[in-house]
């Protein structure tokens, strides 16, 4: 069908290509003509890149110029930021959203933020070092290269004649070095501990003397002390919580032999990404001839494939339950708050002044300096995840495991020519640069594996235990669980045993021994839908320090819903023919946006509906008649959110009122989770508790308010707008249990999708011949709404259907509309 689609359009499609790449639409080079100088990127259908170059510095060169021509103006804004100028350029009022999450700071904290770390060359010295520390040479090859394309295709192109409006002419828009391009890097890898603290980091500031003085005087009892711990510790759960629920998420499911019917492996990869902005992906494939073959997508800018496959092993991340940092509680002398308590003694804090340009409201341009403060652990913070932790008798310090990783390029680079599933693994215990996320992969041998071998701080149970404050126990514990939320470890800081022990067995520091983290090789399935590893595969429950998430606990209904769909389409109990994954069901089981809460709790909410007296219910001081919502809900039968169902809307809704902020387990059900049932409990939601019922009504209520009908179909409410043309989005938000997640934000004061399923790919191996996959970028490939890529793939998208990828030399030489650009 997406073919069909694609000659229909040929004739604008290949016009629009010539002029922006001044070559013919006829076939160029194959991969084994590319020369060492001679670079060649193929575009096939949707503006996919088919790069092929001799040499890794070729290599990075096609990459540069093809990702600059498609996104010029998000890279350069990406650059722009690691670079501190934000402040410089926009104004330090304006907004930049610098980790994994929509929450933004502003462009004066993000530039402090990224000074200090620029002032204390942390990139630099890392460079400095030998692999796996440093970058390999091959990543160094590929990053030069990078570079060099980038910077050709802007002088080629020039800042007044960028198509993209977003940066025409903008004084920002300038070549770039190789370390902009590794603090690029470092910034996607440190983004899991800059989104919930960098505003701390670059605000905190000690109190006065007299202050402190004061605060010491009031020594609170034992019962305040446990009513402060517990509020803060409450607080900060639930702001990281809201962050998660927000942010990036995932799904990947590998299937092996035994779950596959003609093949010998399958991967689905179903990251959950941003749909604007520095982390959207870019797809592309990557080909030495001899070397690498790789296809797949990047975190767009980063000239390595993150997520794809090669010719023999397919493989996705899914964000973990690892928290990348932890706090250290120190002690500070009410006099003097600079200095605090370590080991029976005072130690003075270190002072860094940070200085930034900032662009006046007159057009000239000033610096703000801030004094920002430092332990022995690390720097100071005001706040996490915008809860305040003041600084008064004490002060918070904060550790980031992934501050001093680079080697996450080395990760992606050796992922790209694994061979099986413990080429990976070795991988991942030989450069420990994965920075919070799991690994789910497949291989053409037949095997599945899940691994969360990444940078964790080296901390066991026992050591967490023995150092833990009353706040992080009850954060690090299960003592407040919600699904999802990493555990966050706030130690003693008075005690320097207590910071985090190094390793001989790991590759850096701090960090814990790769080989106790978890992974599981299987022949059926692994799966991952951003829960813990407990159950990758429920027949095989695995064990693992706390540090790296939650076991015997309630799972999200998201993943409950991966792991039902991937033992009923094993055992052939989902109603569809035979048995075993094929690449057509595995589409058609992702895209049919089946909601895990509306398996369990529909039915209950009908009657919870149906028996309200006279449909009234007074909720938040209004009256609502929700007698109508009754039999729509009740017509609402395939549980779906796919575009044409009505009644989903109004249910998500509804559940958002319900369950949003809130674990599964603490809604009205009447039976309880069960951890030797936990795919299948807590269920049968009570429709006699009012909760149920006043949900329900602020639903219909806030649907009224906005003019929407209550039965809506999907299609009317839920949308992506590209150049003024309302694209409507099928899927839902995680807390359905939908796997084809979609969250609906504000993007630039307008309703849009923030964030959701992104670079969809679906990958089967078979006994011999080419991997065969098919994919969809869900956003497209261009930002630049002039560029005939920003929207295609969206439609695509909105249809349900995928794009077959081309991947052998005779599958691309094939494409009808073939466009070829050799960088001489």
């Amino acid at each position: 069908m997406a073919r069909r689609r694609s000659r229909a359009r040929l004739p604008m499609a290949v016009m629009a290509m010539v002029a922006v790449l001044g070559t013919t639409a006829v076939a160029g080079p194959s991969a084994a003509e590319a020369g060492p100088d001679r670079p060649t990127i193929r575009y096939t259908e949707y503006g996919i890149p088919h790069i092929t170059a001799s040499t890794w510095q070729g290599l990075g060169t096609g990459y540069g110029y093809a990702a600059a021509k498609d996104n010029i103006c998000t890279l350069a804004e990406t650059y722009l930021m690691v670079n501190a100028q934000r402040s410089r350029y926009l104004g330090p009022a304006g907004k930049a959203s610098p980790g994994q999450s929509q929450n933004s700071t502003t462009n004066l904290n993000s530039d402090l933020y990224f000074q200090r770390i620029n002032d204390n060359r942390v990139v630099e010295r890392l460079l400095e070092q030998p692999a796996p520390n440093g970058p390999e040479p091959e990543v160094e090859e590929g990053i030069r290269g990078y570079v060099q394309g980038y910077n050709r295709y802007l002088a080629e192109t020039g800042v007044d004649n960028i198509s993209d409006p977003a940066c025409r002419g903008a004084a920002w828009v300038r070549p770039i070095t190789e370390l902009d391009v590794y603090r690029h890097a470092h910034a996607e890898i440190i983004m899991g501990t800059a989104d919930p603290l960098l505003d701390g980091l670059v605000t905190a500031a000690p109190p006065g003397a007299s202050a402190a003085a004061a605060a010491a005087a009031k020594a609170p009892t034992a019962a305040q002390r446990a009513k402060s711990a517990q509020d803060t510790a409450r607080r900060i759960r639930d702001a990281m919580a809201k962050s998660r629920r927000e942010g990036m998420g995932s799904n990947a499911l590998a299937v092996g032999a035994q779950g596959v019917s003609g093949g010998t492996s399958m991967l689905l990869a179903n990251p959950h990404f941003p749909w604007q902005g520095k982390n959207r992906m870019w797809q592309s494939q990557l080909t030495i001839p001899g070397k690498v073959n790789v296809s797949g997508a990047s975190l767009l800018g980063l000239p390595a494939v993150n997520i794809g496959h090669n010719d023999d092993v397919a493989w996705s991340h899914t964000v973990a339950t690892v928290a990348p940092f932890g706090l250290f509680d120190v002690q500070v002398d009410p006099l003097n708050p600079t200095y605090y308590l370590v080991d029976g003694g005072w130690q003075k804090m270190t002072s860094q002044q940070v200085s930034v340009d900032v662009l006046n409201a007159d057009g000239s341009v000033g610096k703000v300096s801030r004094t920002l403060w430092s332990t022995r652990y690390g720097p100071v913070t005001a706040s996490v995840q915008g809860i305040p932790l003041p600084w008064v008798v004490s002060a918070h310090a904060v550790r980031d495991v992934n501050m001093d990783n680079l080697r996450a390029l080395n990760t992606w680079f050796h992922l790209d020519q694994a061979k099986d599933v413990h080429d990976v693994v070795n991988t991942l215990e030989t450069t420990q640069g994965v920075p919070f996320f799991n690994t789910i992969a497949s291989d053409r041998k037949g095997n599945a594996l899940y691994a969360d071998i990444q940078a964790t701080p080296n901390i066991t149970d026992a050591h967490a235990q023995s150092c833990l404050t009353e706040t992080g126990k009850l954060l690090f514990n299960q003592t407040l669980r919600l699904p999802n939320v990493p555990p966050v470890s706030i130690f003693d800081g008075k005690r320097s045993a207590c910071d985090w022990p190094n390793d001989p067995d790991a590759v850096a520091p701090g960090l814990l021994d790769p080989h106790d983290q978890p992974r599981l090789i299987r022949s059926d399935f692994v799966g991952n839908a951003n829960d813990s590893a407990w159950l990758a595969n429920p027949e095989q429950p695995l064990s693992f320090p706390r540090v790296m998430g939650d076991t015997a606990a309630p799972r999200s209904l998201r993943t409950q819903e991966l792991i039902l769909t991937a033992q009923n389409r094993i055992n052939g109990t989902d109603g569809l023919p035979g048995r075993g994954f094929t690449p057509e069901n595995m589409r058609q089981l992702l895209f049919a946006d089946n909601s895990r809460a509306a398996d369990l709790a529909l039915n209950a909410t009908v009657k919870a509906c149906q028996d309200t007296l006279f449909g009234l219910v007074l909720v938040d001081g209004n009256l609502v008649n929700i007698s109508e919502a009754c039999p729509i809900l009740a017509a609402w039968k395939s549980h779906d959110f796919t575009l044409d169902s009505r009644g989903s809307w109004l249910f998500e809704n509804y559940w958002y009122q319900l369950a949003g902020g809130k674990g599964v387990e603490s809604l009205p059900w009447r039976v309880p989770f069960d951890p030797k049932d936990p795919v299948h409990t807590p269920n049968s939601l009570d429709p006699g508790n009012n909760a149920v019922r006043d949900s329900l009504a602020r639903a219909v209520f806030a649907m009224r308010a906005a003019g929407i009908p209550l039965n809506a179909a999907l299609s009317d409410v839920q949308k992506v707008t590209r150049n003024g043309e309302q694209i409507p989005v099928h899927g839902s938000r995680h807390e359905l249990g939908v796997l084809n997640v979609v969250t609906p934000g504000l993007v630039d004061g307008k309703m849009d999708i923030t964030f959701g399923s992104s670079f969809v790919q679906q990958v089967r191996f078979t006994a011999e011949g080419p991997p065969e996959a098919s994919s969809v970028l869900t956003y497209s490939q261009s930002a630049d709404p002039t560029s005939p890529h920003y929207a295609d793939q969206t439609r695509l998208f909105s249809a349900g259907q995928w794009v077959t990828e081309r991947y052998t030399e005779e599958q691309i030489a094939a494409s009808p509309v073939l466009v070829t650009k050799v960088l001489d």
